[in-house]
């Protein structure tokens, strides 16, 4: 029962630390104007795993803990991340010169997402409760 909730605090902080590398690279990207390259695909997809991951590993913790009102928006904002994350990334690899903005704006909004899914459930980004 406890498993998957620990295993979900604990990928939190993976989750966080891979979007704020891939922020800080695509930043980079957008700020040298150099060309997309195959280590912006392999963070983009990185963080996009992490994401969704947190996703699966959500609906663990849904169906052993249980539902209370507060979730409602915490799952509606992972919802929006993952969507908001993998649609930029999708729509970046079909343009002709794939860019550094489109996953640039896709990391900022999937991050703010996060935090607001977090703190829709009463938490602080990297605050860690016992049940």
């Amino acid at each position: 029962m406890t498993f998957f909730f620990h295993l979900h605090s604990g990928l939190r902080y993976l989750a966080l630390l891979s979007g704020v590398i891939a922020l800080a690279y695509f930043a980079f990207g957008v700020a040298t104007k150099k060309p997309f390259d195959k280590v912006g695909r392999i963070i983009g997809a990185s963080y996009s795993g992490f994401v969704q991951l947190q996703v699966l590993v959500g609906i663990g913790v849904l169906v052993t803990r249980g539902y209370y009102p507060a979730l409602i928006g915490h799952i509606v904002m992972m919802v929006l991340a993952v969507s908001v994350i993998q649609g930029c990334l999708s729509a970046n690899r079909r343009r002709t010169p794939p860019g550094y903005v489109l996953p640039l704006v896709g990391t900022v909004l999937s991050l703010v997402f996060i935090a607001g899914g977090v703190m829709a459930i009463g938490r602080g980004l990297f605050t860690s409760t016992a049940f």
